[in-house]
């Protein structure tokens, strides 16, 4: 099982949306989980447009986690979105829960990176860096968290610092290949390339921009036509395969780096 959280820097480059994307994408049965402290389910009133969003949310697993009861709560907060394998642990219903879940983070990242025997990935969408109660340990816990941004100057100005901290913050708990980006907006108007060499750390995808497809992901918009084809679909199947190689390169570093890993 593998633990991959979505964060952004600044302004609103669409995590949320490519976490609901990759989530509908992924080869495998996986969780997702909005950690996002802002509060009010963007998953719930976009994608599922208020229509099929459960009751039960990470407030839940707060108080699950104050009775010692964490792991045993988490199958019953969670819902499957209607004809996927995916299943979703709704985050906060109001900005101000956010402090009662500062205390929850920690053993949920490894309540969550322990889930080996339901043969699921996990996939976090922890919004916005920098925010009061947020889910550091969930950044910094995973197997792979990836910076999203955008192309654009403005994206780039406001990522710069953020992408500097979180490689010296990788570096320090001895694992700076657990930190990269993804792109949202190939050539718009800058490459892969280029982003890479200003925000100084590897961007394992990028994802093309595609308005009318987006949509669907974020508002729950009907599907235009030749959805499945389209550009955005096309790169977000890109995307999964390329985090899956990354997340395997990097296993396959740590057990080559670990006593008696390469026997």
């Amino acid at each position: 099982m593998a633990l991959i959280t979505l964060t952004s820097a600044s302004g609103s480059p669409g995590v949320t949306t490519t976490a609901i994307g990759l989530a509908l994408c992924w080869p495998r049965p996986v969780l997702l989980v909005e950690a996002d402290p802002t509060g009010g389910s963007g998953i719930a009133a976009g994608y599922l447009r208020g229509g099929a969003a459960p009751s039960d949310s990470l407030i839940d697993l707060a108080f699950a986690h104050r009775d010692r009861e964490l792991v045993e709560a988490i199958p019953t907060v969670t819902t499957t979105i209607p004809d996927t394998t995916v299943t979703l642990i709704l985050g906060t219903r109001a900005h101000g829960q956010a402090r009662s879940l500062t205390g929850l983070w920690e053993p949920l990242a490894s309540a969550l990176r322990g889930l080996d025997a339901l043969g699921q990935d996990v996939i976090v969408d922890a919004g916005r860096l920098g925010l009061v109660g947020s889910s550091e340990p969930l950044i910094h816990g995973a197997d792979l968290t990836l910076l999203v941004t955008r192309s654009d100057l403005v994206a780039l100005s406001g990522a710069r610092s953020w992408a500097q901290t979180l490689r010296s913050q990788f570096e320090e708990q001895g694992a700076p290949d657990a930190i990269e980006l993804l792109m949202v907006g190939e050539g718009r108007p800058y490459s892969t390339r280029e982003v890479s060499a200003v925000l100084s750390l590897p961007v394992t995808a990028a994802l093309a921009w595609d308005e009318a497809a987006a949509a669907v992901f974020s508002h729950g918009e009907s599907a235009p036509r030749r959805f499945q084809a389209s550009a955005l679909l096309r790169s977000m199947r890109s995307a999964t395969t390329a985090i899956q190689s990354r997340l395997a390169a990097n296993r396959a570093q740590l057990t080559a780096a670990t006593p008696g890993g390469g026997s």
